[in-house]
C-alpha cells in the first residue's frame, strides 16, 4: 500500500492590477446592458467542412496502397539508372504560358506575390525542361512523382480531378537513335506488370507524322495545334463529336475533317499501321511524315 502526502503550495501575492486581470479571465463572458436591454449573442460562425471541388482526402488505408505503388515504381526507375529531382509546385507564369495550347486555360494562376506572376504547375514535363535548360544538363534519366493542378471541370467518378499525382520517367539528352524510346517502352510495360496490370494497350504518338497528316489533309500550319487538340479527344469522344468541334469550333472545312478521319481511324499493331501509311502516296509527299515513317 502506498501513501501520498501533499504539501500546501506557497502563498502567492498579486498586485491589484494582476488580480483584476485574473478575475476577468476566470469570469464567464457577460453581455453589458445598454438602455436596459442586453445585446443579442453574436451568431456563432459555422464552417462548411468539405474539401475543395476536385480534390479529396486520402485515408490511412489509401496511403498504404499509394506508398506500395510508388515504392515499386521508383525501384524500377532506379534499376534503369533514373535519378529523381524536385521542382517548385509553382512556376513563373511566363515559363508555363503557351506550352499547352488550348489547355492553357486550365492553368491555376496565383495572385501577384512580391512582383512575380506565378502559376501552379500543370504537369511535370515543362518544369523538367526548365530545370534541364537552367542547369545546362547534357544527359539525364529522371523520374518524378508529384502533384499537379488543373482548373478543369472535375469528374471524381471518372478519376478526373483538379489535384492529382503524375508519374514521369524521361530521358533527355544525346543518345543513340531509338534507344531511349525502346527503354521507355520497357519501363512502361514492366511498371504495369509489376502492379498486376496485365490487360493493357499502349498507344504511340509521333507528332511529326501527325503534323504531316494534318498538312496533306489541308490544315493550315497555324491551325495544326488546334486540330491536334481535337483529335486527342478521340479516346473519350466519338468521331462525330470530334468532327463537329473541328468544323464548328476550329473553323475547318468539312472535307478537311473527312480526310483526317481516313487516317486517324487506322488501328492496329505498329508495323501494319506504318505499312499502310507508307503506301499512301499523298502522305509520302510530305517531307515531315516521309522522314519519320
Amino acid at each position: 500500500m502506498s501513501t501520498e502526502q501533499t504539501t500546501p503550495a506557497p502563498a502567492q501575492t498579486q498586485t491589484p492590477v494582476a488580480a483584476a486581470a485574473a478575475a476577468a479571465a476566470a469570469a464567464p463572458a457577460q453581455a453589458h446592458p445598454k438602455h436596459g436591454h442586453s445585446k443579442k449573442a453574436k451568431k456563432q460562425q459555422t464552417f462548411n467542412l468539405k474539401t475543395p471541388k476536385g480534390t479529396k482526402d486520402w485515408a490511412d488505408k489509401d496511403m498504404i496502397i499509394r506508398e506500395a505503388i510508388f515504392n515499386k515504381l521508383t525501384s524500377l526507375f532506379k534499376s534503369h539508372g533514373g535519378v529523381t529531382i524536385d521542382t517548385p509546385v509553382f512556376e513563373l507564369r511566363e515559363i508555363l504560358a503557351g506550352k499547352y495550347g488550348e489547355d492553357s486555360k486550365l492553368i491555376y494562376n496565383l495572385e501577384d506575390q512580391g512582383g512575380e506572376l506565378t502559376s501552379l504547375r500543370y504537369d511535370l514535363t515543362v518544369p523538367f525542361a526548365r530545370y534541364v535548360a537552367m542547369n545546362g544538363i547534357a544527359n539525364i534519366k529522371r523520374y518524378h512523382v508529384a502533384k499537379v493542378y488543373r482548373r478543369d471541370q472535375p469528374a471524381m467518378t471518372k478519376g478526373r480531378m483538379r489535384e492529382f499525382y503524375q508519374c514521369d520517367f524521361d530521358i533527355a539528352g544525346e543518345y543513340d537513335s531509338m534507344v531511349p524510346d525502346a527503354e521507355i517502352m520497357n519501363v512502361l510495360v514492366s511498371g504495369l506488370k509489376s502492379l498486376g496490370i496485365l490487360d493493357f494497350k499502349i498507344k504511340l504518338n509521333h507528332r511529326k507524322i501527325l503534323d504531316g497528316i494534318f498538312q496533306v489533309c489541308g490544315v493550315a500550319d497555324e491551325d495544326v495545334r488546334k486540330v491536334s487538340s481535337a483529335v486527342d479527344k478521340l479516346d473519350k469522344s466519338p468521331w462525330e463529336a470530334v468532327k463537329k468541334e473541328m468544323v464548328v469550333e476550329k473553323n475547318q472545312p468539312e472535307e478537311v475533317a473527312d480526310k483526317i478521319w481516313e487516317f486517324v481511324k487506322l488501328k492496329g499493331e505498329i508495323r501494319p499501321v506504318l505499312a499502310t501509311l507508307k503506301s499512301n502516296e499523298l502522305l509520302m509527299s510530305n517531307e515531315s511524315a516521309k522522314l519519320e515513317v
